[in-house]
């Protein structure tokens, strides 16, 4: 059955944390298995099925669920399938099915051309007043993302340990960047550190030994949406 091939990889993941794999990695895996289980109560009144039972037509309709129901772009359809297609080969490679229906999967991901905020645009976005706090959080984890230049993973995995007073006295981010492994020294600007403050004694800062309560990244790009809306900002513009 899919769900104990799901769980089996998942639980090797998890012994080769930090080894192999990270975290996020893990998460993507468990998040993936995760809708398709409740794709397959959805779309088939059932939560599991026998692995030599997905065929194409189980595949489109995955896609097409999490395009409808899940509300993801492109992009994330896709690197779901994706990490759902790894799995199938795992069962491929063990003799378990016969062939690999991902073979008549079409879809790919595709190129966001992103442009850069103007200064206008960006104190637009950092005098702005919100309507509820989660717009409000999401803004000031975009500017701390802009004043940083840490991408979403990273801002994610920051702690207080990797604030650190330097030699000059100021403070900066000591980081290592979850896509290169390369270590990174960024100074930690007024606009940014401010923002640390301002959370510092969120429940989830505190409970969860996080620098900033981020939201999921699926949540982040959706509420960007709502606040470039808000701000009369291009939507191509927001991440």
């Amino acid at each position: 059955m899919l769900n104990e091939i799901f769980n089996e990889h998942n639980k090797q993941m998890e012994l080769l944390l930090e080894v192999k794999y990270s975290l996020s990695t893990l998460k993507q895996f468990k998040t993936t298995h995760s809708h398709f289980v409740e794709f397959l109560k959805f779309r088939y009144k059932i939560s599991d099925i026998p692995v030599s039972d997905i065929d194409i037509e189980t595949i489109n309709n995955f896609d097409y669920y999490l395009r409808t129901v899940r509300k993801c772009n492109n992009n994330s359809t896709v690197k779901y399938l994706m990490i759902f297609g790894k799995i199938i080969r795992i069962a491929l490679l063990n003799g378990w099915i016969k062939s690999d229906p991902f073979r008549f999967y079409t879809q790919k991901v595709k190129t966001v051309n992103r442009t850069i905020l103007t200064e206008e645009e960006l104190n637009t976005l950092l005098h702005k007043t919100f309507p509820s706090s989660r717009l409000e959080l999401v803004r000031d984890i975009f500017l701390f993302s802009c004043f940083t230049g840490l991408a979403y993973i990273d801002v994610q995995q920051l702690t207080k340990n990797n604030i650190t007073t330097g030699i000059d006295g100021a403070k900066w981010i000591f980081k290592n960047r979850q896509k290169t492994e390369t270590p990174s020294r960024i100074p930690l600007l007024p606009i940014a550190e401010s923002i640390i403050q301002k959370y510092h004694q969120d429940p989830v800062c505190l409970n969860q030994d996080k620098l900033l309560p981020i939201l999921s990244n699926q949540k982040m790009n959706a509420y960007l949406k709502e606040i470039a809306d808000v701000c009369g900002i291009l939507n191509s513009k927001a991440p």
